[in-house]
């Protein structure tokens, strides 16, 4: 298996920071010890926690105004991988992608999946775009793809979707998450109950094609683009469809597809007893569906979430789940924020795991309100980097991820390889 990171690059970089971290580790180690917890069985948690990268995210991103994009961009999901084998190199948790077509189109993908095994990258769940037109697209989805009122377009949209299924099935993926565009932006647009009834008739049809160990992820959005209503505009909506296809479709829940102050680790919660939770896009938001780097605005909020995550874990509740980052911006370089928001991830799941459930339900019981929240801040004030950072290295992953990337100058060395075409791209990706 190639490395896109030489081993002995790591091995260099992780001198610089093994000394602190020794001790950072051991005082982490002697608090911990208090809490009766098992630093083994966090570890083993660690390594095998597994991240999806988007192959969209690899790429700068934007906003509807423009895109700047920056040194040694991939301009394929070939290059994409390579960029993905970076990341997983020095995290050691992403070791999977998922693609999104017909963006990540290829002519052959067997090759594509030879070249991602190559690099020691699996592919995840695949996305279907029917948001955008095509070039050579008979029909246009202007007025919407899967609720479209043209029984020909909606049509269009279904046989789109089963050929992400069996392009999945040939890259190995197990899995299809469906987000549709579809809405109105004006009264009367659009007929509300006719939309959500060709929505589920589309849906039963995909659904028909998905492969016995397959599940279908059913993602929602309150708006954007359409801002005055949205056919799959909330969980409700998302869980009655899923519920309507059977046992394979599950709710995907998307950190940024939610209005502000929504509390959306009780909808991870009322979706996990519903048995419907199938997984998340991971990013982070301010006014909307921003996709800025997770955990960089509400760190706490994402571990709320984990914590009830980790109790339906421990309840049986639920037995696998998908996790995938899902975040595109303008400013950074992408590499970096998928280091850094692979990190904040890691660091909430862990922090879940220190608190003590059984003593939680117990102050809920009792309505101890004060110390139930105490028992949550004292996890999420926790520092877990020196836990991490230890297992990163004996992993042979880098103890300081994006200042051993910052040294290897990749994207500097790429450039010489990945000429960028000059063209002002206008639009978010």
């Amino acid at each position: 298996m190639f490395k896109a990171v030489d081993k002995n690059k790591i091995f260099d970089s992780n001198k610089k920071f093994l000394n602190n971290l020794n001790k950072d580790y051991d005082y982490f180690c002697e608090k911990v010890s208090r809490l009766n917890i098992d630093i083994k069985a966090l570890k083993k948690k660690i390594s095998s926690l597994n991240l999806a990268l988007p192959s969209w995210g690899l790429g700068t991103g934007g906003t509807r105004f423009g895109r700047f994009p920056g040194l040694g961009e991939p301009r394929n999901i070939f290059e994409k991988i390579e960029d993905c084998g970076v990341v997983n190199d020095l995290v050691g948790i992403a070791s999977s992608v998922s693609p999104h077509f017909p963006w990540d189109n290829v002519e052959d993908y067997k090759a594509l999946k030879d070249h991602a095994t190559s690099y020691g990258i699996k592919f995840d769940v695949v996305n279907s775009n029917s948001f955008q037109d095509q070039i050579n697209q008979k029909y246009s989805y202007k007025f919407g793809s899967l609720t479209n009122p043209d029984k020909s377009i909606r049509q269009q949209a279904v046989e789109l979707n089963i050929e992400c299924i069996n392009k999945g099935k040939t890259l190995g993926s197990k899995g299809l998450t469906v987000w549709i565009a579809d809405g109105g932006n004006f009264p009367g647009q659009q007929n509300f109950s006719k939309a959500l009834s060709y929505y589920i008739e589309s849906m039963q049809k995909i659904y028909k094609f998905l492969p016995k160990d397959w599940k279908i992820l059913l993602e929602h959005k309150p708006y954007e683009p359409s801002f005055y209503s949205t056919v799959i505009n909330d969980w409700g909506t998302s869980y009655i469809c899923a519920k309507e296809l059977g046992e394979k479709a599950m709710c995907l829940v998307d950190l940024g597809h939610h209005l502000p102050n929504t509390n959306i680790e009780m909808i991870v919660s009322r979706l996990i007893d519903l048995k419907k939770l199938g997984g998340f896009h991971f990013n982070d938001s301010k006014f909307g569906d921003d996709d800025l780097d997770t955990g960089s605005i509400n760190p706490y909020e994402l571990f709320l979430i984990f914590n009830e995550i980790v109790c339906a874990f421990d309840q049986k509740k639920i037995s696998n789940m998908s996790y995938m980052i899902d975040q595109s911006h303008n400013v950074t370089d992408p590499i970096e924020s998928l280091l850094q928001s692979s990190n904040e991830i890691i660091s909430a799941y862990i922090k879940s795991l220190l608190v003590d459930q059984k003593k939680l339900t117990n102050l809920q019981k009792e309505n101890d309100i004060i110390g139930a929240n105490i028992l949550l801040k004292q996890a999420f004030n926790t520092g877990v980097s020196a836990l991490i950072n230890k297992t990163r290295y004996e992993n042979n992953n880098a103890i300081e991820p994006i200042y051993t990337y910052r040294e290897l100058n990749y994207k500097k060395e790429k450039s010489k390889i990945r000429i960028q075409n000059k063209k002002n791209n206008p639009g978010i990706v």
